[in-house]
């Protein structure tokens, strides 16, 4: 979600149009340290109709002279604003949208501005577009409701000449954006605000620190029958071959030696289900990775596959740690077998 919106989203109090936004941009690239880019933009609510029928849309006009070409990796078909010969302006629709207005690259397409002018409704205005690409961010907030085209033709359509709407700020440490934010509301001032993506978003912030939250107490509660598997497994080992320590016993064998043998067992099985375990997770991590068959509904989770960070201290942590605890609950059935007695154990068998 940050990489498809912005660090810091800079827009007019009451959703206000911002005029002389060069001076803005310049003030924020020269006045606040730690932003990567700044780009200007124009965007309202509207209409959108095609023959496969009419649906609400959100019409972002962007200032390609300030693109950092975030819109540019999301476009799954058709081509970027490269190439406007100052025809037909071209706009770029989510895929889900499309799809729902039966609409594919080079059919146009008419979008509808409903403006208001001191309280009174008056006539809307319709500009004809045509659709140069799709983008899928695999958000389904954005891909059925967003389209984007230039700056100019979205100013021209929404009655705002010279002026934007918001400034999408990107910044080099996302550690920062808190303190960007600050700073370029202070720089800016009224009517001005910027807000990061952590309090733009903050419902959305607030479920995923839920889901780390609860991860550990979901993975406690596996590691707790993993360990009581380990001591019944090694537990039912130390019954199997009662006779076989008597045998050792009764030859000269000591206590130590029996439970080391026992000990060696219980980590000799939490290494075996490491490795197998690694070899099947790293495996299903690159699976996921490449070709990303496990989906979620997006208008759920806000993504629609599920995302996975490939980390190799992650590994070497729950390794070393799941062979430290294999060892651990190992000693309980190693001092039961380094109790038991061979007298007893040859003769009542």
């Amino acid at each position: 979600m940050i990489s498809f919106t912005s660090h810091v989203h800079v827009n007019g109090y009451g959703n206000k149009p911002l005029d002389d936004p060069e001076r803005s941009v310049r003030l924020i690239r020269s006045e606040v340290p730690g932003v990567r880019s700044v780009l200007p933009y124009a965007a309202r609510e509207g209409m959108i109709r095609t023959r496969g029928g009419v649906e609400g849309v959100y019409l972002k006009g962007i200032d390609t002279a300030y693109d950092d070409g975030r819109l540019l990796g999301q476009v799954v078909s058709g081509s970027y604003f490269t190439g406007y010969d100052g025809g037909l302006p071209p706009v770029i629709l989510g895929r889900a949208l499309a799809r729902k207005l039966d609409v594919a690259e080079s059919d146009t397409v008419f979008i509808f501005a409903l403006a208001t002018d001191g309280g009174q409704t008056v006539a809307p205005r319709a500009k004809k577009f045509v659709v140069s690409g799709l983008f899928e961010s695999g958000m389904s907030d954005y891909d059925e409701a967003f389209a984007y085209s230039l700056l100019a033709p979205v100013q021209d359509l929404f009655r705002l000449p010279g002026m934007v709407t918001g400034y999408d700020v990107m910044v080099d440490d996302v550690s920062d954006i808190d303190t960007v934010a600050a700073a370029i509301g202070s720089v800016l001032g009224y009517p001005h605000t910027a807000r990061s993506v952590f309090a733009v978003y903050r419902g959305l912030f607030s479920w995923a620190e839920l889901q780390k939250k609860l991860s550990p107490i979901l993975l406690s509660l596996i590691v707790i029958v993993a360990t009581v598997n380990i001591i019944g497994t090694v537990l039912m080992f130390v019954l199997e071959k009662s006779r076989e320590i008597g045998v050792l016993k009764s030859v000269g064998g000591n206590v130590r030696m029996i439970r080391r043998v026992f000990l060696y067992q219980g980590v000799l099985i939490g290494a075996v289900g490491v490795l197998l375990g690694n070899l099947l997770a790293l495996g299903l991590l690159l699976i996921q990775l490449e070709f990303s068959p496990f989906t979620l509904p997006s208008d759920i989770y806000y993504m629609n596959t599920v995302p996975v960070l490939l980390s190799p201290w992650n590994f070497l942590l729950v390794s070393v740690l799941t062979i430290a605890l294999s060892y651990v609950t190992t000693i309980i059935p190693a001092h039961a077998a380094g109790r038991t007695d061979p007298v007893k154990i040859f003769r009542f068998g």
